[in-house]
C-alpha cells in the first residue's frame, strides 16, 4: 500500500508541474504571436499600451503546493532529493 500511495503522489506533483510548465509555454507562445501579428500590422494603427505580462502565480498557491510536498515527504512518499527538486522548481516558476 504505501509503494502504490507513493506512485500516485509522485504522479500527482509530477501532472501538477507539467500543467504549469505547459500553461507556460502556452502564454508565451501567444505573445509571441500577439507580437508577430503587431509588426505584420506594421505602424499604420496606432500604438496601444502593452499588455500586460502574465501574472506568475501567487505566492498562496506557490506556499500552498509547497505545504503539500512538505506532507508528502513527511509520510514518506517522497525522498529528500525529489522534495528538493520539486520546491526548486515550484520556487522558479
Amino acid at each position: 500500500m504505501p509503494g502504490l500511495l507513493r506512485g500516485v503522489a509522485r504522479t500527482a506533483v509530477v501532472a501538477g508541474t507539467a500543467t504549469a510548465v505547459s500553461n507556460r509555454v502556452s502564454r508565451r507562445q501567444a505573445g509571441r504571436w500577439a507580437d508577430q501579428d503587431a509588426q505584420q500590422a506594421g505602424p499604420q494603427q496606432p500604438a496601444e499600451a502593452a499588455p500586460a505580462p502574465p501574472a506568475a502565480p501567487s505566492m498562496e498557491a506557490k506556499i500552498a503546493q509547497l505545504k503539500e510536498l512538505g506532507e508528502l515527504k513527511s509520510q514518506g512518499v517522497l525522498t529528500e532529493a525529489e522534495f528538493a527538486d520539486q520546491k526548486s522548481r515550484i520556487l522558479s516558476s
